[in-house]
Protein backbone atom coordinates (compact mmCIF):
# COMPACT_ATOMS: atom_id res chain seq x y z
CA UNK A 1 0.00 0.00 0.00
CA UNK A 2 1.32 3.43 -0.94
CA UNK A 3 1.11 6.27 1.55
CA UNK A 4 1.26 9.97 0.76
CA UNK A 5 3.96 11.39 3.01
CA UNK A 6 4.60 14.78 1.43
CA UNK A 7 2.31 17.82 1.19
CA UNK A 8 -0.85 16.90 -0.73
CA UNK A 9 -1.14 20.37 -2.22
CA UNK A 10 2.30 20.03 -3.79
CA UNK A 11 1.11 16.88 -5.59
CA UNK A 12 -1.81 18.86 -7.03
CA UNK A 13 0.53 21.64 -8.13
CA UNK A 14 2.71 19.15 -9.99
CA UNK A 15 -0.36 17.79 -11.76
CA UNK A 16 -1.59 21.31 -12.51
CA UNK A 17 -5.11 20.52 -11.25
CA UNK A 18 -7.08 19.57 -8.16
CA UNK A 19 -6.76 15.88 -7.29
CA UNK A 20 -9.03 16.19 -4.21
CA UNK A 21 -6.53 14.53 -1.88
CA UNK A 22 -7.66 16.49 1.19
CA UNK A 23 -11.41 16.05 1.00
CA UNK A 24 -13.58 19.08 1.78
CA UNK A 25 -10.62 21.45 1.90
CA UNK A 26 -10.16 20.98 -1.84
CA UNK A 27 -13.63 22.37 -2.59
CA UNK A 28 -13.45 25.20 -0.07
CA UNK A 29 -11.80 28.62 -0.14
CA UNK A 30 -8.90 27.13 1.86
CA UNK A 31 -7.54 25.40 -1.25
CA UNK A 32 -4.39 27.26 -2.30
CA UNK A 33 -4.13 25.77 -5.80
CA UNK A 34 -6.30 28.34 -7.66
CA UNK A 35 -4.28 31.19 -6.15
CA UNK A 36 -1.00 29.46 -6.99
CA UNK A 37 -2.09 28.78 -10.56
CA UNK A 38 -3.22 32.37 -11.02
CA UNK A 39 0.07 33.69 -9.65
CA UNK A 40 2.38 31.31 -11.52
CA UNK A 41 0.46 30.98 -14.76
CA UNK A 42 0.20 27.82 -16.89
CA UNK A 43 2.62 24.94 -16.53
CA UNK A 44 3.69 22.96 -13.53
CA UNK A 45 4.15 24.54 -10.12
CA UNK A 46 7.27 26.25 -8.85
CA UNK A 47 10.00 28.34 -10.44
CA UNK A 48 11.30 25.54 -12.67
CA UNK A 49 7.75 24.84 -13.79
CA UNK A 50 7.37 28.40 -15.05
CA UNK A 51 10.45 28.01 -17.23
CA UNK A 52 8.98 24.87 -18.77
CA UNK A 53 5.47 26.26 -19.01
CA UNK A 54 5.58 27.16 -22.69
CA UNK A 55 7.27 23.95 -23.86
CA UNK A 56 5.09 21.52 -25.78
CA UNK A 57 4.84 18.14 -24.10
CA UNK A 58 5.76 15.01 -26.01
CA UNK A 59 3.33 12.10 -26.32
CA UNK A 60 5.41 10.18 -23.78
CA UNK A 61 5.25 13.09 -21.30
CA UNK A 62 1.46 13.30 -21.63
CA UNK A 63 1.13 9.55 -21.01
CA UNK A 64 3.53 9.63 -18.06
CA UNK A 65 1.79 12.59 -16.42
CA UNK A 66 -1.57 10.85 -16.75
CA UNK A 67 -0.18 7.75 -15.05
CA UNK A 68 1.35 9.81 -12.24
CA UNK A 69 -1.91 11.70 -11.80
CA UNK A 70 -3.97 8.51 -11.51
CA UNK A 71 -1.45 6.99 -9.07
CA UNK A 72 -1.68 10.10 -6.89
CA UNK A 73 -5.49 10.12 -6.95
CA UNK A 74 -5.78 6.50 -5.82
CA UNK A 75 -2.69 6.56 -3.56
CA UNK A 76 -0.93 3.66 -5.27
CA UNK A 77 2.79 3.02 -5.69
CA UNK A 78 4.48 2.12 -8.96
CA UNK A 79 4.92 -1.59 -8.24
CA UNK A 80 1.30 -2.12 -7.27
CA UNK A 81 0.05 -0.04 -10.19
CA UNK A 82 2.18 -2.04 -12.62
CA UNK A 83 0.83 -5.28 -11.15
CA UNK A 84 -2.70 -4.03 -11.76
CA UNK A 85 -1.80 -3.32 -15.37
CA UNK A 86 -0.31 -6.78 -15.87
CA UNK A 87 -3.54 -8.34 -14.64
CA UNK A 88 -5.67 -5.98 -16.73
CA UNK A 89 -3.61 -6.72 -19.85
CA UNK A 90 -5.00 -10.27 -19.83
CA UNK A 91 -8.54 -8.93 -20.32
CA UNK A 92 -10.11 -8.02 -23.71
CA UNK A 93 -10.40 -4.33 -22.74
CA UNK A 94 -7.26 -3.45 -20.78
CA UNK A 95 -8.21 0.16 -20.07
CA UNK A 96 -11.62 -0.76 -18.67
CA UNK A 97 -10.23 -3.65 -16.61
CA UNK A 98 -7.55 -1.40 -15.10
CA UNK A 99 -10.13 1.22 -14.19
CA UNK A 100 -12.34 -1.45 -12.60
CA UNK A 101 -9.49 -2.62 -10.37
CA UNK A 102 -8.72 0.90 -9.18
CA UNK A 103 -12.36 1.78 -8.54
CA UNK A 104 -13.21 -1.47 -6.73
CA UNK A 105 -10.38 -1.15 -4.23
CA UNK A 106 -11.99 -1.19 -0.79
CA UNK A 107 -10.59 2.19 0.23
CA UNK A 108 -12.00 3.77 -2.94
CA UNK A 109 -15.41 2.13 -2.41
CA UNK A 110 -15.52 3.47 1.15
CA UNK A 111 -14.75 6.93 -0.24
CA UNK A 112 -17.30 6.62 -3.05
CA UNK A 113 -20.00 5.65 -0.55
CA UNK A 114 -19.33 8.89 1.34
CA UNK A 115 -18.01 7.19 4.49
CA UNK A 116 -14.89 9.40 4.30
CA UNK A 117 -14.04 12.86 2.97
CA UNK A 118 -11.04 11.63 0.95
CA UNK A 119 -9.39 8.42 -0.18
CA UNK A 120 -6.56 8.76 2.39
CA UNK A 121 -9.17 9.09 5.13
CA UNK A 122 -11.06 6.09 3.72
CA UNK A 123 -7.81 4.08 3.69
CA UNK A 124 -7.33 4.94 7.36
CA UNK A 125 -10.83 3.70 8.21
CA UNK A 126 -10.07 0.40 6.50
CA UNK A 127 -6.59 -0.16 7.95
CA UNK A 128 -7.81 0.65 11.46
CA UNK A 129 -10.32 -2.19 11.19
CA UNK A 130 -13.55 -0.16 11.11
CA UNK A 131 -14.89 -1.56 7.82
CA UNK A 132 -16.58 -4.88 7.12
CA UNK A 133 -17.43 -6.82 3.97
CA UNK A 134 -20.48 -9.03 4.30
CA UNK A 135 -20.20 -8.61 8.06
CA UNK A 136 -16.54 -9.66 8.34
CA UNK A 137 -13.82 -7.16 9.26
CA UNK A 138 -11.44 -6.41 6.41
CA UNK A 139 -8.41 -4.19 7.02
CA UNK A 140 -6.78 -4.52 3.59
CA UNK A 141 -7.30 -1.28 1.66
CA UNK A 142 -6.38 -2.90 -1.67
CA UNK A 143 -9.02 -5.62 -1.37
CA UNK A 144 -11.04 -5.70 -4.61
CA UNK A 145 -14.75 -5.82 -3.88
CA UNK A 146 -17.17 -7.73 -6.10
CA UNK A 147 -20.74 -7.12 -7.23
CA UNK A 148 -23.22 -8.12 -4.54
CA UNK A 149 -20.90 -7.56 -1.58
CA UNK A 150 -22.08 -5.38 1.30
CA UNK A 151 -19.85 -2.76 2.93
CA UNK A 152 -20.54 -1.84 6.55
CA UNK A 153 -18.95 -0.43 9.69
CA UNK A 154 -17.72 -2.77 12.43
CA UNK A 155 -17.72 -0.81 15.68
CA UNK A 156 -19.44 2.10 17.36
CA UNK A 157 -16.43 4.40 17.06
CA UNK A 158 -16.26 3.93 13.30
CA UNK A 159 -20.04 4.10 12.97
CA UNK A 160 -20.14 7.45 14.76
CA UNK A 161 -17.49 8.90 12.42
CA UNK A 162 -19.20 7.55 9.30
CA UNK A 163 -22.67 8.79 10.30
CA UNK A 164 -21.25 12.24 11.00
CA UNK A 165 -19.65 12.23 7.54
CA UNK A 166 -22.83 11.01 5.81
CA UNK A 167 -24.92 13.66 7.58
CA UNK A 168 -22.70 16.40 6.15
CA UNK A 169 -22.88 15.04 2.58
CA UNK A 170 -25.62 16.04 0.13
CA UNK A 171 -24.22 14.20 -2.89
CA UNK A 172 -25.41 10.62 -3.50
CA UNK A 173 -23.04 7.68 -3.69
CA UNK A 174 -21.65 6.54 -7.03
CA UNK A 175 -24.29 5.07 -9.36
CA UNK A 176 -22.72 1.60 -9.22
CA UNK A 177 -23.17 1.55 -5.44
CA UNK A 178 -26.31 1.41 -3.35
CA UNK A 179 -26.14 3.37 -0.09
CA UNK A 180 -28.34 2.81 2.96
CA UNK A 181 -27.58 6.11 4.64
CA UNK A 182 -29.64 5.48 7.78
CA UNK A 183 -27.75 2.26 8.61
CA UNK A 184 -24.37 3.38 7.15
CA UNK A 185 -24.23 0.42 4.78
CA UNK A 186 -23.51 0.10 1.10
CA UNK A 187 -23.82 -2.57 -1.57
CA UNK A 188 -21.84 -3.00 -4.78
CA UNK A 189 -24.59 -3.19 -7.41
CA UNK A 190 -22.32 -3.64 -10.42
CA UNK A 191 -18.78 -3.08 -11.60
CA UNK A 192 -18.01 0.54 -12.53
CA UNK A 193 -17.45 1.73 -16.07
CA UNK A 194 -15.83 4.73 -17.73
CA UNK A 195 -19.06 6.74 -17.37
CA UNK A 196 -18.77 6.43 -13.60
CA UNK A 197 -15.46 8.32 -13.44
CA UNK A 198 -16.32 11.29 -15.63
CA UNK A 199 -15.79 13.52 -12.59
CA UNK A 200 -12.09 12.60 -12.69
CA UNK A 201 -11.63 12.87 -16.48
CA UNK A 202 -9.33 9.84 -16.44
CA UNK A 203 -7.84 8.69 -19.74
CA UNK A 204 -6.81 5.11 -19.06
CA UNK A 205 -5.92 4.54 -22.71
CA UNK A 206 -2.93 6.86 -22.35
CA UNK A 207 -1.64 4.67 -19.52
CA UNK A 208 -2.19 1.51 -21.56
CA UNK A 209 -0.19 3.05 -24.41
CA UNK A 210 2.60 4.01 -22.01
CA UNK A 211 3.00 0.50 -20.59
CA UNK A 212 2.67 -1.05 -24.03
CA UNK A 213 5.76 0.67 -25.43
Amino acid sequence: MSRQTGPSCKTCRRAGEKLFLKGDKCVSDKCVLPRRMEKEGPGRGGQRGRRRGGRKLSAYSVQLREKQRVKSVYGIGETQFHNYFRRAAKEPNTAEALLNMLETRLDNVVYRLGFAASRPQARQLVTHGHITINGRKTDVASYLVRAGQAIGVKDEKGLKAVRTMLASKDLPAATWLNLDKDNAKGTVVRLPGAEDTKDMAVNMQLIVELYSK
